[in-house]
């Protein structure tokens, strides 16, 4: 067994890609298919409440103690592919690194993902996230998902059967209990045949774009808020005053008004006060309530 409990578990400002968050209860370190077999113990006695982790690039958290126990997926299972109906189906872990993912099918010239180049995180975090760019979200290319959940245990879910939205994914309504916790531990794409060549200069095109639009290097996580039918986001908060607007050292980026930036020193409560300070904005200009993609756990 490669299960690994630790008590207490991390600061989430080590976890996550804002640099954000407080100390949590405990972490559950889970690597291999056998070590999901002692969820349901832990689940029932732990304690807290437990949080599904990939590489924590899409979350805000409160700079309190959390009381959050973190099932941290380590299923870094190497990309394999196999024919398939008029595609190439490619499975992979959901804690191998997305960027990996991409830089391997690049290399066996599998085309479908270059739109999401330059999203960081994890390939189970982007199936989480429904993560998109540029016109192409994970639901596009998703076959089937292999989930963890307490009622059933390890299975393939086909894409028929979970439910996607905007950077939202779930499982059908008869598939987990009312609390919904699962995790991703697998997924299985459809991609199609074509040249590295061809395919790394798409996935070059896409990362020279968003360099010179987002701020790639940043303490980020991503787009804070969802885009609205009437207008993007960071339209919204750029044409109401929002673009580099700071407070101590959290900001609305310079480059990308919907990116909120940790400039080094930032906290949670600086950045919540920013966010319901954009969305007061936008709401007084536009009449638009802004929704938050990013995940906030007070």
């Amino acid at each position: 067994m490669s299960l690994q409990v630790r008590r207490p578990g991390p600061a989430m400002r080590d976890r996550t890609t804002l640099r954000l968050g407080g100390t949590t209860l405990a972490e559950v370190l889970l690597r291999a298919d056998a070590d999901l077999d002692h969820l349901p113990q832990l689940l029932a006695t732990e304690g807290g409440r437990f949080l599904a982790l990939g590489a924590g690039s899409n979350l805000l958290c409160s700079d309190e103690v959390l009381p959050l126990v973190l099932c941290t997926v380590g299923n870094q299972r190497a990309p394999e592919m196999e024919p398939g109906e008029n595609c190439v189906l490619v499975r992979a872990g959901a804690g191998l690194k997305f960027p990996v993912l991409l830089g391997w099918t690049s290399r066996n010239g599998l085309s479908g993902l270059e739109n999401l180049t330059g999203i960081p995180g994890s390939v189970g975090g982007a199936v989480a996230m429904n993560a998109g760019s540029y016109g192409t979200a994970m639901a596009d290319v998703i076959n089937r998902v292999r989930v963890w959940t307490p009622e059933n245990g390890l299975n393939w879910v086909d894409a028929a059967d979970c439910c996607f939205g905007y950077r939202r994914f779930s499982l059908g309504e008869n598939m987990c209990a009312p609390e919904g916790f699962f995790l991703v531990w697998d997924v299985e794409l459809r991609l199609q045949p074509s040249v590295p060549d061809k395919v790394r200069a798409a996935m070059r095109y896409t990362m020279a774009r968003k360099r010179a639009s987002q701020p790639v290097n940043a303490w980020s996580a991503g787009c804070v808020f969802k885009n609205s039918p009437e207008m993007s986001a960071g339209k919204l908060l750029d044409e109401s005053g929002m673009r580099g607007k700071r407070l101590g050292d959290m900001s609305f980026s310079e480059m990308h008004a919907n990116f909120l930036v940790n400039l080094g020193k930032g906290t949670a409560s600086q950045a919540l006060e920013l966010l319901e300070t954009g969305r007061t904005a936008v709401r007084d200009r536009f009449g638009i309530e802004l929704e938050t993609e990013v995940i906030v756990l007070p």
